[in-house]
């Protein structure tokens, strides 16, 4: 989920409630707060807590809400996942941590004392070496899969061998979701089970069709909605996410700003790109109704 930000650059909590209610009302089981779409890197944790609140009480229960609560600080994720616990939230998103690059036994230390210090919060790890600059190794995916709590991955490396391999070395129950909405149907067929998905805010729907005709066997349609969802997926990625999904929001109708320094936004160019695009699904009947 994007994170709104009024003109001063300040959250906007209210836009953030009415995107919420939107998002699970519109084909997404479960919202990502303060994820990469949501520019966590450039929230203050205060801020983070504040939307974690805001969301949990606008989808009350029709929706499970996944904290971002991960760090280069195994101290400070810890502290953030047991303030997440604290106010309820569903699960936590652990994301790799950045810069640093630990070994993979320090990838293990890291997740598994996350683990120990909230037990009873599920934990989705979060693999996504093109952005880290440090890789969760299959073989220590299956290990972490043995921790109770931590029941999923979302894997965003871009490689559908390292799926397959995930799966064959984890038990069935351990949740593998795209990272990437391309690669969503690739993924399900070789054992993953959905996607943490950008493109959700404006074709929810569509992609939740796309995952149970394909749960259903119903291949054939599977593949047709993800060949025309296919330039929205391509789009969406154009310049750094989430700047093409805050232009195409805006083009939707929704209020969400623009994004925070480092990140500024896109040419004109990336603009009437989307529209395009936009315009084909819109015609199609492809998009969810606007605001």
């Amino acid at each position: 989920m994007v994170t709104p930000f009024s003109e001063d650059g300040s959250v906007d909590y209210a836009v953030a409630e009415r995107l919420a209610d939107y998002l699970a009302s519109n084909g997404s089981d479960g919202l990502v707060v303060c994820g990469t779409t949501g520019e966590s890197p450039t929230l203050s944790w205060q801020e983070e807590y504040q939307l974690f609140k805001t969301v949990r009480e606008a989808v009350a229960g029709r929706a499970q809400v996944l904290a971002g609560t991960g760090s280069n600080s195994t101290t400070e994720a810890i502290e953030a996942t047991r303030h997440a616990y604290d106010l309820g939230l569903d699960g936590s998103l652990q994301v790799v941590p950045y810069y640093n690059k630990p070994s993979q036994e320090g990838l293990y230390q890291h997740f598994s004392q996350i683990a120990a210090a909230v037990p009873d919060l599920p934990i989705m790890l979060y693999n996504i070496p093109g952005r880290t600059g440090c890789a969760l190794a299959v073989d220590t995916v299956a290990r972490l899969a043995e921790i109770s709590n931590i029941v999923a991955i979302k894997e965003a490396s871009g490689s559908l061998d390292q799926a397959s391999q995930i799966r064959y070395h984890t038990p069935a129950e351990f949740g593998i979701y795209s990272g990437d909405d391309s690669l969503t149907l690739p993924m399900l067929s070789v054992g993953g089970c959905g996607v943490v998905s950008v493109a959700s805010h404006l074709v929810g729907p569509q992609l939740q069709k796309m995952v149970r005709a394909y749960e259903a066997g119903e291949t054939r349609l599977a593949l047709e909605i993800h060949l025309q969802l296919l330039p929205l997926f391509k789009v969406l990625f154009v310049a750094t996410n989430p700047v093409p999904l805050k232009v195409a929001l805006a083009q939707q109708g929704w209020s969400v700003g623009t994004v925070r320094l480092p990140l500024c936004m896109a040419d004109e160019s990336v603009g009437v790109a989307i529209a395009e695009v936009l315009q084909q699904l819109s015609a199609q009947g492809a998009l969810a109704s606007r605001v």
